[in-house]
């Protein structure tokens, strides 16, 4: 029987990923891999490889030290003493620099000699297939599947069904064990000298549902830091780490490679999420309007088209998760299809991104092909967004197996009241109103635009204003906190009262007054909910709250980020700028790569802020937000 211990999810905070999507490889930070749960080679949602274990015969590696060069390659520096001199200068070296593809990882494993005498060595690498699915690995209940095996002169060849690696050595000696791989290479290192071995694997699933894009990544990134180290240094690194790790997390759908997107993080959601792959697109707007067009025309091919309540699907609705397989969580009765619609809030923001990208240059005629999608995104929020007819967009898991939480916040615990009582739906979210108002006029603007006019668009202005003022009666609540908007109604049209995030994602969206947009900044940056390393999910006032709760009381950045991108949208650039220096500390204590969350302790009591051990990292819209911190000191 499995024990409680190894159903635990993997923590991540101190192990070392190098990819490029759809690959990932997790090990240790010394380089060994296969040591902690998460370790391995992946590919899409299957884990091909367990762990690599790298050895010489003759010396026992001491790891000294590692250094990431991009996303994509990063190098372990270890010693050989058991083959050096007896003085104390370590002169005999080893490095493994490991470099991953779209499908491949590649190891060169190089010895340095500083000794006036030749050196040799036997190096040994043993790899162990798995082949499990990332949904196991993530759940902590990995059962390795059944394989085969074949051997050639400096290869071999392992498969399980539909996936498969190849395992390349060069002129090592590659042979078949029980279950496992094993390259041996014999080096010689002449006196000041070198010698080098090298051993790759090719990855492939015949089940991948994603794939690397055919376009580069149209950023000069080291331009975008330089242009900042000597006026912001902290924000030129964010900028290069952040950059380079968009560049990598971006995939594509086979039957169409031109169209790019942001999978939304590693190593759990390395797929396309409506919700975050339209967020990042849109927050780096101010560099890359071309990733915004060819995520939203993504999204467009998989709209729904029908009312199907197992996988959420409703006529217009866009999608929230694509996998190739069903996603079952344990211990939540929740069971996801491969084709997953359970998100309020993709459909409105779909229509906010393709009217920012229009208005930020999207070509006219990639905008007209998309009106058809827009109309039906539009009749989804007028005609299905709103379960219960109180005249709010809202959600209700209708299928028993599906997400109780449909919007950013989607843990089952994260719509709570101030005393702790979970909110029971259908839940109308306070943000999805004010996307959803921002939606109708921004699709009237689109529709005015590309018909002179021709086409009736009062209705969507008419249910916009309505909505406005029913949501000024029905959200503002008082508290011992103050005055704010509620974070939600809950099923019998109550508020839940807890002073949340959520209201940050408000401004800018039109549905606030100018006055009552001051005055929600001004609670962001209070005590309670500035950390001083960003926005708290929940305030510290709430009984529920708990710096390390994943939705109530940790900072998540992207959504400390969306807060000051409302801010300037609203003219607040003094409270903009407030936050941004948040994120700044925050990257920094990061090392410039943020996770996708951190805990919410404040900056008064540390100089950094603990990790959540189970965050993604990287993760798009974490990563995302150093344009917005770009966009805030740029003057907005």
């Amino acid at each position: 029987m499995t024990s409680d211990a190894a159903l635990w999810q993997p923590l991540l905070h101190d192990s070392e990923i190098v990819l490029r999507a759809p690959t990932q490889v997790w090990s240790g930070s010394d380089g060994s891999m296969g040591g902690a749960p998460i370790d391995g080679v992946f590919h899409g949602d299957v884990r091909h490889i367990r762990s690599a274990e790298l050895t010489c015969d003759e010396s026992p590696i001491e790891w000294i030290g590692s250094t990431r060069q991009g996303a994509s390659r990063m190098v372990f520096s270890g010693l050989l003493r058991g083959i050096d001199d007896a003085m104390p200068d370590p002169r005999v070296r080893l490095t493994r620099e490991r470099v991953v593809e779209a499908g491949a990882m590649r190891e060169r494993l190089v010895l340095r000699n500083g000794r006036d005498v030749p050196v040799e060595a036997t190096l040994r690498v043993r790899v162990r297939p798995e082949f499990a699915s990332l949904h196991a690995v993530k759940a902590g209940d990995v059962a390795p599947a059944a394989f085969e095996m074949s051997v050639a002169e400096g290869s071999a060849v392992v498969s399980a069904g539909a996936q498969r690696f190849a395992l390349t050595a060069g002129d090592g000696a590659v042979r078949l064990g029980e279950g496992v791989v094993d390259v041996e290479w014999r080096v010689r290192a002449s006196a000041g000298g070198e010698a080098e071995a090298s051993w790759s694997v090719a990855l492939a699933d015949d089940a991948l549902v994603v794939r690397a894009p055919e376009r580069s990544a149209p950023w000069d990134a080291s331009a975008l830091a330089a242009s900042w180290l000597g006026t912001e240094p902290r924000l030129a690194r964010w900028l290069r780490t952040a950059l380079d790790d968009l560049d990598a997390l971006r995939l594509a759908l086979p039957d169409h490679p031109e169209d790019d997107f942001y999978a939304a993080g590693a190593p759990w959601f390395f797929t396309l999420f409506g919700r975050d792959s339209i967020w990042t697109a849109r927050l780096l707007l101010p560099i890359d309007v071309g990733v915004a067009a060819s995520t939203l025309r993504v999204l467009a091919r998989l709209q729904g088209t029908e009312d199907h309540p197992a996988s959420a699907q409703e006529p217009g609705k866009i999608l929230h998760e694509l996998r190739a397989t069903s996603l079952e969580i344990p211990g939540e009765q929740v069971v996801l299809p491969p084709r997953y619609y359970g998100s309020v809030d993709a459909t409105p923001l779909w229509i906010c991104l393709l009217a920012d990208a229009w208005r930020a240059g999207m070509p006219e005629d990639e905008v007209r092909a998309l009106l058809p999608t827009l109309r039906r995104a539009l009749s989804w929020l007028t005609e299905h967004g709103d379960s219960d007819g109180d005249g709010f967009i809202d959600y209700l898991d209708r299928s028993g197996r599906g997400l109780a939480n449909q919007g950013w916040k989607d843990s089952g615990d994260s719509i709570q009241q101030r005393e702790g009582a979970l909110a029971r739906g259908p839940i109308a979210l306070c943000e999805v109103q004010g996307y959803a108002y921002e939606a109708a006029l921004a699709g009237a603007d689109i529709l005015d635009h590309f018909s002179d006019g021709a086409e009736p668009t009062a209705h969507l202005r008419d249910w916009a204003a309505a909505l406005r003022a029913r949501f000024a009666r029905a959200y503002w609540i008082e508290t011992p906190e103050g005055r704010y908007p509620a974070v939600a109604l809950d099923r019998d049209k109550r508020p839940v009262d807890t002073l949340t995030s959520n209201i940050g994602h408000l401004l800018g969206t039109g549905i606030l007054d100018p006055e009552d947009e001051r005055h929600v900044a001004s609670l962001l940056l209070g005590d309670t909910m500035a950390s001083g390393f960003g926005i708290r999910t929940m305030s510290t006032g709430a009984s529920g709250y708990w710096p390390l709760s994943y939705h109530g009381g940790s900072v998540w950045t992207h959504d400390t980020a969306i807060a000051a991108h409302g801010m300037l949208r609203a003219g607040l650039h003094d409270e903009a700028r407030t936050v941004t220096e948040g994120m700044l500390a925050a990257a920094a204590a990061f090392d410039y790569r943020i996770p996708e969350l951190h805990s919410g302790d404040p900056l008064s009591e540390t100089l950094a802020p603990a990790p959540y051990p189970a965050a993604c990292r990287p993760q798009a819209w974490s990563a995302a937000a150093a344009v917005v911190a770009l966009s805030v000191l740029s003057g907005g």
